[in-house]
């Protein structure tokens, strides 16, 4: 099965767009946990534990566990083992390099690793992104329109009659034919997601942005989703682990991601039948 048909068919049977972000800041897990050596991978376990009903992927931020060295790469990979097979796991890693070094990159973290998918940065072109598009049930979410300010400086830039991010999209897509690229949306731009779903009728988008952010729900599913009322995947990170700092935070944790689940489908029966 290809990596985008696995997306939807997790969607369907587990009736969530919703992902649980794992950006995991040390400083700020509850505090009976921060001083246990165990204390971060013990807070994703129960995180996980707690949400895993009602989302369809978590994505591992890379960088909150490599700034802690040996000890965050054994915190990733436990992680990762902890999250259930039945859904999508995102290494939210952003490579991106030369031909040679991305095949490194993508083995290390979609085959040793054994993540699902990875989100990779497109400035260097083609051959530093084929590398991860090799497999078929494997799937990369090329940065297209991100959620920050900085987006502005490069992101709407004009090449010809498109804008980078446009042409990114458009020329993405003639680098595989394994329907296995998504492409990483921001909810902060909603606006703008009609015209990246116009050039992808069938891509996964990782949305990012909602929670915390204040992305709007409602637009994201509007001009985001497939045609079906299925192909996004929202995100939600810090409104979901950080929803409690007491011991509470699992229990707490759970029943925001339960109403954001709720919410992103009253959206969801709003514009489609599916929903």
């Amino acid at each position: 099965m290809s990596f985008t048909k696995r997306i939807i068919s997790i969607q369907k049977k587990s009736n969530s767009l919703l992902c649980v972000g794992l950006d995991t800041d040390q400083k700020k897990i509850p505090s009976h946990l921060q001083s246990k050596k165990s204390g971060m991978l013990e807070f994703n376990k129960q995180i996980i534990n707690a949400t895993k009903d009602f989302a369809c992927a978590y994505k591992i931020n890379f960088a909150f566990y490599e700034a802690l060295g040996k000890e965050g790469w054994t915190i990733v990979e436990k992680t990762r083992a902890s999250i259930p097979s039945s859904i999508i796991t995102i290494a939210d890693a952003k490579r991106g390099d030369i031909g040679n070094s991305s095949a490194y990159y993508a083995n290390a973290i979609l085959n040793e690793m054994g993540f699902d998918s990875i989100t990779v940065a497109p400035y260097m072109g083609k051959d530093s992104v084929q590398p991860f598009l090799q497999w078929e049930n494997k799937g990369v979410f090329l940065l297209a329109l991100t959620s920050n300010e900085g987006a502005l400086d490069f992101q709407y830039k004009k090449i010809g009659k498109k804008r980078l991010f446009e042409e990114v999209v458009a020329q993405s897509q003639q680098w595989t034919d394994k329907q296995n690229l998504g492409f990483v949306v921001g909810a902060t731009k909603t606006k703008d997601i009609q015209s990246v779903r116009k050039l992808a009728p069938a891509a996964p988008f990782l949305v990012p942005g909602v929670g915390t952010q204040g992305g709007n729900i409602d637009d994201v599913i509007k001009y985001g989703c497939t045609n079906d009322g299925f192909g996004v995947v929202i995100n939600a990170s810090r409104s979901v682990l950080y929803a409690s700092s007491g011991k509470d935070f699992a229990d707490v944790a759970g029943k925001e991601t339960e109403r954001l689940k709720n919410e992103i489908n009253s959206y969801r029966k709003k514009y489609f039948t599916a929903g």
